[in-house]
């Protein structure tokens, strides 16, 4: 979870609703061919140069408009909003400013909500909808995105069913297992399978999950045992990816957290490893084998109850 961003219809008719819902989700996800592929955080240089591009990432994070117009050919942008406060005068100036653009691929309203508001500010379910139902009302073809806040700890992970799309309207769900951690010389990879497997127990369809990948370590972040994060090295890097890959085969778009570093921590922006192993399989090559490189095995990265990771 993380300190810098990143990054109504009625019960009583329940039965056309949820399929008036799955049938509007899928309307919006089968127009886009292909799988998006994002990397959070510091997306642009100086100069207003789309940096992902170069790892074969093709989803960008803005919040603006005049980042939009930056996109190249090719290039999607997904709309940081981060309030969670239903539609209020602030939430339409952000999104009204730049829901017509013609580069908006989606929204992501908000990172790790809070049902309970013992961690952060209270994130109603209510709110999220009333948002959801506003952005689908003026552009249906865009796609509304949340990274859900695990309530659990990464050896039993928790999510809230109160999100679920039934509820919420929202059409997307990040779920993000880090298994590559300083406490063990191996990732534990079996923690994708567990991820996975709540986020199905919570209500969300696996075709409306977004695989989150770690791509970062060192820096401040604790994990929720105590130790910190480490940088995965291009082959566990690898086998993360097939392990999600058999899980969530065809998502709308996957996540690599983060481009960016957030909090000194070590990011994909500064791995070359880690940028060539993301460039082969965007770009739709055979990716990396195992053992192919050494890889560097790097230093720790830190966790804070509220805060991604």
């Amino acid at each position: 979870m993380y300190a810098k961003r990143r990054r109504g219809r009625f019960a009583g008719f329940a039965l056309a609703i949820v399929c008036g819902l799955g049938a509007t989700f899928g309307a919006r996800a089968a127009e886009r061919q292909r799988v998006w592929h994002f990397a959070a955080n510091e997306n642009f240089d100086a100069a207003g140069a789309f940096l992902p591009s170069s790892a074969g990432f093709n989803l960008a994070d803005v919040s603006s408009r005049r980042e939009l117009d930056l996109l190249p050919h090719g290039t999607m942008g997904l709309v940081w909003v981060g309030l969670c406060e239903g539609v209020t005068a602030r939430f339409k100036a952000a999104v009204g400013a730049v829901i017509n653009h013609p580069k908006t691929f989606g929204f992501y309203l908000v990172d790790d909500p809070d049902p309970t508001g013992r961690w952060r500010a209270q994130c109603k379910p209510s709110d999220l909808r009333a948002e959801s139902d506003w952005i689908h009302r003026r552009r249906p073809a865009a796609m509304t995105f949340v990274a859900l806040m695990n309530l659990g700890s990464s050896a039993s992970p928790s999510f809230s069913a109160d999100y679920r799309p039934k509820v919420s309207h929202i059409d997307l769900f990040g779920v993000s297992p880090y298994p590559c951690r300083t406490g063990s010389s191996e990732c534990d990879y079996d923690m994708i399978d567990r991820f996975v497997r709540s986020s199905r127990d919570a209500g969300i369809p696996p075709d409306r999950v977004v695989p989150t990948f770690q791509s970062f370590g060192g820096g401040e972040w604790r994990t929720d045992s105590d130790d910190a994060y480490r940088l995965p090295t291009p082959s566990e890097l690898q086998v993360m990816l097939e392990r999600w890959n058999k899980l969530i085969p065809a998502p709308v778009f996957d996540y690599a957290y983060s481009w960016g570093s957030q909090r000194s921590d070590v990011s994909l922006a500064d791995s070359a490893d880690l940028k060539a192993v993301f460039g082969q399989r965007n770009h739709g090559g055979p990716g990396v084998k195992l053992g192919e490189r050494p890889g560097d095995a790097s230093a720790s990265a830190q966790r804070e109850i509220g805060l991604r990771p």
